[in-house]
């Protein structure tokens, strides 16, 4: 199994990026999907999740900006980002669980600038 993050890069402040995490079909229709980031010196934190029926939860610093979604038929999840800040700056990673497994992507770096 592999998992794709893809999408990453350097924008100014208030401005946007949309991450993929592209994932085989055999596991994406049934696992939750989820998206963490690290900044240096920091510990992963969880940012986004969406459920198999498409519920999602946020984490509060990025509600009302960030969009987790799935796109069922390309085995493909996204991370819209939107509004963005200099504290979103970390590298960006998906999380794929199903009923057996976890898997994680490599990480997309995010660099925002002031």
């Amino acid at each position: 199994v592999q998992l794709q993050a893809s999408g990453g890069g350097l924008v100014q402040a208030g401005g946007s990026l949309r991450l993929s995490c592209a994932t085989s079909g055999s596991i994406f229709s049934d696992s939750t999907i989820s998206w963490y980031r690290q900044a240096p010196g920091n510990q992963r934190e969880w940012v986004a999740i969406i459920s198999t029926r498409g519920r999602t939860m946020y984490e509060d610093s990025v509600k009302g900006r960030f969009t987790i979604s799935r796109d069922n038929a390309n085995n493909t999840a996204y991370l819209q980002m939107s509004s963005l800040k200099p504290e979103d700056t970390a590298v960006y990673y998906c999380k794929v669980v199903t009923t057996t497994s976890t898997y994680w992507g490599q990480g997309t770096q995010v660099t925002v600038s002031s």
